[in-house]
C-alpha cells in the first residue's frame, strides 16, 4: 500500500499534514520539513548548477520544480532530514556535500529548512530519481532555473538563496 505514492515501508511518524494560519493553509511534515539545495561551482568560483527535482504529478504542487526534500522524521535535525531526503529521492550521498548554510521559513506551527550545500571539490554525483516522488532529478544551469515552472515556495526565495551562496 502507498500513501502520496510513497511505499508504506518508507513512511515515518513525521509524515502528515500540518494546519497553518498562512494563506496556503497546510504543509507537509508534522515535525517540519527540510530540503537540500546542492550546488556546484564553475571555474570562476560562482554557482553554476543546482540539483532540481521535477515533482511527480500526484504530489502536492506536482509538475513543478524544486529541491529534494520532505518531512523531518522523529529525532532528526533539519540537516539530517534534508540529507536523508536527498539520498532517498535523488541518490545524493551525504558524504559528497559540504554544508555552507541554511535558510529557515518559520510559520510558527511549521518550519521549512533549506540546507545550502555544495558538491565537494573533485566529487561527481550523477543525480537521478531514486523513488516515485520525482519525474526527473537533474543538474540545472543557474541561468535556466527561472525558465522552469518552479514550486511557488522555492520561486519566492530562489534569488535570495543564490545571493547567499554567491556571497
Amino acid at each position: 500500500m502507498t500513501t502520496r505514492g510513497v511505499p508504506a515501508s518508507a513512511r515515518h511518524a513525521g509524515d502528515g499534514w500540518v494546519d497553518c494560519a498562512c494563506e496556503r493553509g497546510r504543509h507537509w511534515g508534522r515535525l517540519g520539513a527540510a530540503g537540500l539545495l546542492l550546488t556546484r561551482r564553475g571555474d570562476d568560483g560562482a554557482v553554476s548548477h543546482v540539483v532540481l527535482q521535477h515533482r511527480a504529478l500526484w504530489s502536492d504542487e506536482g509538475g513543478t520544480w524544486g529541491i529534494p526534500g520532505g518531512a523531518i522524521a522523529p529525532g532528526e535535525t533539519p540537516l539530517d532530514g534534508a540529507l536523508r531526503e536527498a539520498y532517498e529521492e535523488a541518490g545524493i550521498p551525504p558524504g559528497a556535500v559540504r554544508v555552507v548554510g541554511e535558510h529557515v521559513l518559520d510559520h510558527g506551527t511549521w518550519r521549512y529548512t533549506t540546507i545550502l550545500a555544495e558538491l565537494l571539490p573533485g566529487t561527481r554525483v550523477e543525480v537521478r530519481p531514486t523513488d516515485p516522488e520525482s519525474l526527473e532529478i537533474v543538474w540545472v544551469p543557474v541561468d535556466e532555473i527561472d525558465d522552469r515552472p518552479l514550486l511557488p515556495a522555492f520561486k519566492a526565495v530562489w534569488r535570495d538563496l543564490l545571493d547567499r551562496l554567491d556571497a
